[in-house]
């Protein structure tokens, strides 16, 4: 009776790793079966539901039935780096740049890719390509000061960063969340980079967001928050009670 008992736990088992295993296999069984549109399809669902494991195998299947399509390869190549497979994400950039030379997206990904890997200037190479090849993104051009900005070169990163303002307000409300701009990890590094979307703001008439940026590089600890009473950005708000409160003015002697 107690072998008859083991037999049958045994069977149960081996019949549930079977189905186990069958159900980690239908999806890729399916796939030799769909269209690349389809797997296409089913990739960027997958990614819409941050699985980007398996948006990656879809979208290698896709890539595979349609060897030419540079737009397959820049989604597969987003899926990597979402998916912090940043050298296999470069790959998958490249090929779709060559497939399409006018690709800016596929370019400024690559741009992205160096970036996370700390090589600036490569990256801006790269950023400064896609603001060639569309310069209407603003999304470019934030990134493109990003690098510059990495790089200490301020003018660069003040030049950007006033274009992309320009092409669109509300640029660095997103990319503050997503983005190159998203890793500026220091302290030091993100209270500076507050003090000059200030100034930029400044420049624009935009008070409100202006302060904001101060209070943002005042809580970061930016040593040099006195300058807004010398540089000339800000001579509109000097007189500004708001200002005052969070940059108190200097002591007249």
């Amino acid at each position: 009776m107690k072998n008859i008992t083991i037999r049958l736990m045994l069977l149960a088992m081996l019949v549930t790793v079977a189905k186990y295993s069958a159900a980690k296999s239908a999806p890729q069984d399916s796939m030799s079966s769909m269209s690349a549109a389809d797997l296409e399809k089913a990739g960027d669902q997958a990614r819409a539901k941050k699985d980007y494991t398996l948006a990656v195998r879809y979208l290698q299947a896709a890539s595979k039935k349609d060897r030419k399509n540079a737009e397959l390869y820049n989604k597969l190549g987003l899926a990597e780096l979402q998916n912090d497979d940043l050298r296999s994400a470069r790959t998958d950039f490249e090929k779709a740049s060559k497939r399409n030379p006018k690709f800016a997206e596929a370019i400024n990904n690559i741009g992205a890719v160096d970036y996370k890997r700390k090589n600036y200037s490569s990256a801006a190479k790269y950023f400064k390509k896609a603001v060639a090849l569309d310069e209407t993104r603003a999304t470019y051009h934030v990134n493109l000061g990003a690098a510059w900005f990495s790089q200490k070169n301020l003018d660069g990163a003040v030049a950007e960063y006033t274009r992309a303002m320009e092409l669109d307000p509300e640029a660095f409300h997103q990319q503050a969340r997503v983005g190159v701009v998203a890793q500026i990890a220091s302290p030091e590094e993100r209270a500076q980079y507050a003090y000059l979307l200030a100034k930029i703001y400044a420049q624009r008439g935009d008070t409100e967001n202006c302060l904001q940026c101060l209070r943002k590089a005042k809580e970061d600890g930016y040593r040099n928050l006195a300058n807004v009473y010398k540089d000339q950005a800000f001579s509109s708000l000097r007189d500004n009670p708001q200002l005052h409160e969070v940059v108190p003015p200097p002591v007249a002697k």
